[in-house]
């Protein structure tokens, strides 16, 4: 059968990259606080993420839930982030949990650890080999209170994971552009994804064994200074792309 898979946040970018490659391989439930349009390939649930009632309906049901929605902004205000995507990730969470859900994948952010990136603490990008980098083993420093959010929601991924025994990965999402790197931008060519790897790992984040984990989302760029090895590792990601190709 199908995996059936709740796409929350579906009109984001990284929900058009996921669907962009992967809406023929799964059963999709999209719920967005808009609609995504009417080619949105699957049912459609239009409501706010932190409504209890409307997320325990989206959830019912699924196999898998994808969990993008919130507020995007690095700028974010601190009322914003708490309601929108601490709040809103506890609801999700528990109702996937209480409605039987096996696995979640969590859109986590870089910003979860930004303030790792200064020139005093990170090393030199251009090194060939992932030795350390940032591998999703160092504890979270967020540099803004976006960041913060997503940090926290990572953590409510450990709970939920060790009390409930639900499969928790969290992605922290890199520089998600289409078509190309930015240019001009060293610290966005080194944590660059693609929309294809970026459809990639989540396909994997679906398919693959695990309990908990925290992987980097960016594509195999050259200058990075994520480590891609546990993705490799632990979900089978094999990105194609590579920001330096586009030199």
């Amino acid at each position: 059968m199908t995996m059936e898979v709740l796409l929350t946040g579906a009109s984001g970018h990284v929900g058009q990259a996921i669907l962009g490659d992967l809406s023929d391989e799964y059963q999709w439930r999209l719920f967005d606080i808009e609609h995504p349009g009417e080619e949105a390939p699957g049912e459609v649930i239009v409501g706010d993420i932190t409504d209890r009632e409307v997320v325990a309906e989206a959830v019912a049901g699924v196999d898998a839930v994808i969990h993008l929605a919130g507020d995007p902004r690095r700028d974010a205000g601190w009322e914003s982030v708490l309601q929108n995507n601490i709040h809103g990730t506890y609801v999700v969470f528990d109702a996937a949990v209480n409605a039987g859900v096996e696995r979640i994948a969590f859109a986590s952010s870089n910003h979860a650890v930004g303030a790792f990136e200064t020139d005093e603490r990170i090393p030199d990008i251009y090194r060939p080999e992932d030795t350390n980098r940032l591998d999703g083993s160092e504890l979270p420093r967020p540099g803004n209170l976006y960041g913060v959010s997503k940090a926290t929601g990572e953590l409510l991924g450990r709970y939920y994971h060790d009390e409930h025994g639900v499969a928790v990965v969290c992605v922290r999402i890199g520089n998600l552009t289409e078509g190309h790197p930015p240019r001009d931008y060293e610290r966005g060519q080194a944590m660059w994804l693609s929309y294809r790897d970026c459809a990639h790992l989540f396909d994997r984040c679906l398919q693959a064994d695990y309990e908990y984990l925290i992987v980097f989302g960016i594509s195999d760029n050259d200058r990075r200074f994520y480590s891609l090895e546990p993705a490799r590792t632990y979900l089978g990601y094999e990105p194609r792309d590579n920001s330096a190709e586009f030199d």
